[in-house]
């Protein structure tokens, strides 16, 4: 497996398995089977509900738990330096943890500077050995870099080969900010497994256009997630090391971007509107 560097220079995988929408029973099999597998990263969140689970498998699994990169996410109803501090503190009780690898602000909404601030102490008190936001576009990042002590490790975006962030990245490379995707495959929208640019590039490589897009990512040195429970698809999603796209397989993969999200724009209101539609329970 490949890594990273962040800022504060704690290693990170640069390839894991995230377990949005896995329920919590299924969840700890599918983790165990990614982590025996040779997967050290696994991205969850208080929004998935799925946390005790993930918990479950880091305390089975006999490979030691300093070689696990652990992620989870602050929802935006937790919002709030009390009230986030609370509710990492809970989500360490669910997952039966002694510390997080990374905790993120998970929208750019409510008072997320709270919530930041709380993170600082639990990363200063060892609770947390990385913080960082998901779903901040450049605006609101530099914002929040300006004004906190502690430049976020990473900013975990959506990022797919019809919405590429290139502009984010190069604002975040400027910052020494990891970026993060979230949602390679576009959850299979604009039929990605079909376009005609991406089978070409598998073709010429023997590989899956899964394999090709997780591949294009991570040449660019952005961390990637991708969910499955599909035992034959985590295997697969892992067999990205042993090729290398070269510089047309870049270019033409670069001519699909259609520069706008395949979801919804967290800059507009109907988004905040949608995700308060979302099921929580803290």
């Amino acid at each position: 497996m490949e890594h990273v560097v962040l800022n504060n220079q704690v290693k990170m995988p640069i390839l894991g398995l995230g377990v949005f929408q896995i329920p919590d029973p299924e969840c700890e099999k599918v983790v165990l089977e990614a982590i025996d597998r040779g997967y050290r990263l696994i991205d969850t969140a208080q929004m998935y509900g799925n946390e005790a689970g993930v918990g479950r498998a880091v305390n089975q699994t006999s490979v030691p738990r300093e070689e696990l990169f652990i992620t989870t996410k602050v929802w935006f109803s937790n919002a709030g330096e009390q009230k986030a501090r609370a509710s990492v503190e809970k989500s360490l009780q669910k997952m039966q943890l002694d510390y997080l690898d990374l905790v993120l602000v998970h929208q750019p909404f409510n008072d997320y500077y709270g919530t930041y601030r709380a993170l600082e102490a639990l990363h200063q008190e060892g609770k947390i050995r990385s913080i960082g936001v998901s779903n901040f576009y450049p605006d609101r990042l530099a914002d929040l870099i300006t004004f906190n002590e502690i430049v976020p490790t990473i900013n975990q975006i959506e990022v797919n080969p019809f919405f590429q962030q290139t502009k984010a990245q190069e604002f975040m490379q400027k910052y020494k900010v990891q970026p993060q995707a979230w949602a390679p495959f576009a959850e299979g929208k604009n039929d990605i497994f079909e376009n005609p640019t991406l089978q070409e590039i598998a073709r010429k490589h023997h590989k899956s256009v899964a394999q090709v897009i997780l591949r294009w990512l991570t040449q660019r040195q952005i961390v990637v997630l991708f969910k499955s429970a599909k035992l034959e698809r985590i295997v697969e999603n892992g067999q990205i090391f042993d090729f290398s796209l070269d510089t047309a397989d870049m270019e033409n993969i670069a001519k699909i971007d259609q520069q706008q999200s395949v979801f919804f724009d967290h800059r507009e209101p109907g988004a905040l509107e949608y995700l308060r539609t979302i099921p929580f329970s803290s």
